[in-house]
This record gives structure tokens, C-alpha cells and sequence, in this order.
């Protein structure tokens, strides 16, 4: 089965908890992803975008931490079911349906 966070607590962002929690960390980390993504635009040197990077990045952990306190067992039965079906999300309707009705997007 798929871990969703570490023993400290700490998100683990396996593909499957990235596409399980994708809706959320589209609406929740929008101005972060879009700053970092003007930023490569506008400079593709990797070195220029560290900043944007970082603060997308802990934005979107923050959102695993914060899913998983708040719907840990919807959460676990959905990422367990897109790592099983290799991240199908057709073959998951139901956890997800259970997911997103315990942690709605906002």
C-alpha cells in the first residue's frame, strides 16, 4: 500500500498522492505555480526560478499535510487505489467520489 506521509508526518509526493490531491493543489497553489511558471518564461536558467520553485513547492506540500489531517482514511483508500491501478483514474471513481466529498475543493 501506498504511504501518503513519513513516520515524522511529513507528505511523501508519490505520483499517486500528486494525482490524488491535483484538483486541490491546482485551486490552493494557483498564484505560486503561475509566479514560477512566468518566471521560467521569462528566464529558462534554472538558477533565476530557485525562489518561485521553492515557495511552489512548499505550498503544495502543505496541501498534502493539510489533506491528510483533515481526510486521512478517504485520502489513504484513494492513493492506495492509484497506486494499485497505476495512477487510473477511472478504476478509482469511488474513492475519489469519498475523497473529494471528506476534503471538497474549495
Amino acid at each position: 500500500m501506498a504511504k501518503v506521509v513519513d513516520a515524522t508526518g511529513e507528505p511523501i509526493p508519490t505520483s499517486s498522492v500528486l494525482m490524488s490531491s491535483a484538483k486541490h493543489i491546482e485551486i490552493k497553489c494557483m498564484s505560486e505555480n503561475v509566479e514560477f511558471l512566468k518566471c521560467k518564461k521569462k528566464d529558462p536558467n534554472p538558477e533565476k526560478c530557485l525562489d518561485k520553485g521553492r515557495q511552489a513547492t512548499r505550498c503544495a506540500l502543505g496541501v498534502l499535510k493539510d489533506l491528510y489531517q483533515r481526510c486521512k482514511d478517504p485520502m489513504e483508500a484513494y492513493v492506495g487505489c492509484m497506486y494499485y491501478y497505476t495512477n487510473e483514474f477511472d478504476l478509482c471513481r469511488k474513492e475519489q467520489e469519498a475523497f473529494e466529498k471528506a476534503c471538497p475543493l474549495d
